[in-house]
């Protein structure tokens, strides 16, 4: 029997820590859209992307699911 376990992320940010469900955006999404806005903006700091990720969020009724990975950088990026 193959269970799979549930975990969680928590983002640390400058001042605040934000908490990110894995049903709202899931690890292996995470790191793709770290990835590639890395590569996209790479003087910007993980933190700054982070904050980005969030503004995105916040502008898509507190939710990423159902956006996808592409619509997320072009967002992200418009606000970097």
């Amino acid at each position: 029997e193959n269970l799979q376990k549930k975990t969680s992320a928590t983002l640390s940010t400058k001042s605040y820590d934000t908490f990110i469900s894995p049903n709202i955006l899931n690890l292996s999404s995470f790191a793709k859209l770290m990835k590639k806005l890395q590569e996209i903006h790479p003087e910007t700091s993980r933190d700054k992307i982070v904050d980005a990720l969030l503004e995105v969020r916040k502008n898509n009724s507190g939710i990423l699911c159902g956006l996808s990975i592409r619509a997320i950088v072009e967002s992200a990026s418009k606000i970097l």
